[in-house]
Order: structure tokens, then C-alpha cells, then sequence
């Protein structure tokens, strides 16, 4: 049982994982945070784009 408990404690797999998550999980707020940002853009450009694709038609 000590054995078992102080493999548990040296093992890295766990600890590994969660940077990952981690990391993942930062990303994701900043690929969120880059969109919000251009959101307000991209909405301009494509009411342009259909504006005059619309006056060609």
C-alpha cells in the first residue's frame, strides 16, 4: 500500500494533462477574445459586400 501511494505521488500523467487543459483552455479565451473583437468589423464587410452585390443584381 506505501508503495502504491508513493507511485501515485511520483507519477506525472495527471499533472500533464491538466497543462494541457490548461493551456487549451487559455486558447479558447483567446481565439473568443480575437473574434469579439472583429466581430463588429466582419458585420461592416459583409453588409458592404451584400450592398453592392445587390445593386449589381
Amino acid at each position: 500500500m506505501k508503495n502504491e501511494i508513493a507511485q501515485f505521488l511520483r507519477e506525472e500523467d495527471g499533472a500533464t494533462a491538466l497543462e494541457y487543459g490548461l493551456i487549451a483552455g487559455l486558447i479558447a479565451v483567446a481565439v473568443i477574445a480575437v473574434i469579439g473583437t472583429f466581430t463588429g468589423a466582419l458585420q461592416g464587410l459583409f453588409n458592404r459586400l451584400a450592398t453592392r452585390i445587390g445593386a449589381v443584381g
